[in-house]
């Protein structure tokens, strides 16, 4: 299973506002706005055009939740960035005192192995050099836009690593 987030920033209080889950075959499982707890700033809404008039009458996380867990529990999961969108559930989870936390051993980090694929060393780290999604994507030849919404960004995820899993 696939998924991607978009929140309100990238910082501690941060939390998502939108959200997609897509199956190994495509199909849209889970593809919502999220209201949250806080005001989406200016800078997070000019990134991923969410603005808080748009999220007023979307579903709260804990709204959410119960649907998302049927289709969390016990499934792999396949993530652009998988430290951050991670850690981004869990900063929302805590902030509704939701007490399930993703098994993050059951998480595929694509941007990771994009890396690897790409092949940029990067020697001061000692590690391949991260792409952004938009990059991998053109590098890939893969013409799905990207809006920086949960639902495309989560598309363009699976389409990198169905590529990569093509050309090896």
């Amino acid at each position: 299973m696939y998924l991607d987030t978009e929140t309100t920033g990238l910082a501690s209080q941060d939390e998502i506002v939108d959200i997609c889950l897509v199956s190994h075959d495509g199909t849209i499982l889970v593809d919502s706005l999220v209201k949250p707890t806080i005001p989406i700033p200016a800078d997070a809404s000019r990134i991923h055009g969410i603005s808080n008039e748009m999220v007023k009458h979307s579903p709260t996380w804990a709204d959410l939740w119960p649907e998302l867990k049927r289709h969390l529990l016990g499934r792999p999961l396949a993530i652009y960035n998988a430290d951050y969108d991670l850690k981004m559930i869990e900063q929302t989870q805590n902030k509704w005192n939701i007490q399930w936390r993703v098994p993050r051993g059951n998480s595929l980090c694509i941007m990771r192995l994009y890396a690897q694929f790409f092949g940029d060393w990067n020697p001061s780290r000692r590690s391949y050099r991260w792409q952004k999604l938009g990059d991998a994507a053109k590098q890939c030849g893969i013409k799905i836009k990207n809006t920086h919404r949960a639902k495309d960004d989560t598309l363009l995820a699976k389409a990198v690593l169905e590529y990569m899993a093509e050309s090896t």
